[in-house]
């Protein structure tokens, strides 16, 4: 990858459900585990979803997805909101491989709403992601307009 903005996006929350990726971006993207360094993952106090910050020592394990076209990033970053950052990082793949992606850091000033300990995705996925998609209802708005 020699061009300057990458097309891959690192997620670590919701996003690593495949069919929420694909109704926010409007694709069905590949996709493959990655893991970034330096950085650590906390559930956002009163939300399903988390939040990444910067945190030396810590590791993150999450879900790249490659070759993202264009036209879904405006939508990823509708999707992500005021509480994100957009910005490049680089995740390293199973077999060492290292990737330049974009991913989504949870804004420091917003750090007091960031609870304790890692977020769980498992639990999400048994009993937060149907509140989650039900209370979301920005799906349909997402499109480029």
């Amino acid at each position: 990858m020699h061009n300057t903005d990458p097309t891959a996006c690192f997620t670590y929350g919701s996003l690593m459900s495949e069919d929420i990726m694909s109704a926010v971006t409007g694709v069905r993207a590949a996709h493959c585990s990655a893991t970034l360094d330096g950085y650590c993952r906390h559930p956002v106090i009163g939300a399903e979803y988390p939040g990444m910050v910067a945190r030396a020592g810590h590791q993150v394990h999450g879900v790249l997805y490659l070759d993202l076209p264009p036209a879904a990033w405006p939508r990823l970053d509708r999707f992500e909101g005021e509480e994100y950052e957009r910005r490049v990082v680089e995740v390293a793949l199973a077999d060492g491989t290292l990737a330049r992606a974009w991913t989504y850091i949870f804004r420091a000033e917003l750090a007091a709403r960031l609870g304790e300990g890692d977020w769980d995705y498992a639990r999400f996925l048994r009993e937060g992601k149907r509140r989650f998609v039900s209370g979301y209802v920005g799906f349909d708005s997402l499109r480029a307009g």
